[in-house]
C-alpha cells in the first residue's frame, strides 16, 4: 500500500470533503481517501492506494470535484 498526500484549495464544508473523497475513491487501486479540511486554506487528502498514485488522475479528480489541487 501507498499513501500520498494531496494539498488542496478551495475547500470549505463537509460538502466539498465528501466531493473529494468520492472524486479521488474512484480512481483505480484507490482504497481510502482521508481529508483533513483546513476551510478556506489548504487542506490536505490522504489518499491509500495500491500502488503509486496517478498525478494526472488526482488532478483531474479534484478538478471533477471542483477544487484546486496545489504542486508540490
Amino acid at each position: 500500500m501507498t499513501t500520498t498526500d494531496l494539498k488542496i484549495t478551495g475547500m470549505t464544508c463537509g460538502h466539498c470533503v465528501a466531493s473529494v473523497r468520492e472524486e479521488l475513491g474512484e480512481i483505480a487501486g484507490v482504497s481510502a481517501v482521508d481529508v483533513d479540511l483546513n476551510a478556506g486554506g489548504v487542506s490536505t487528502a490522504t489518499v491509500t492506494s495500491e500502488g503509486p498514485l496517478d498525478p494526472a488522475a488526482a488532478r483531474a479528480a479534484v478538478e471533477e470535484a471542483g477544487y484546486t489541487l496545489v504542486e508540490a
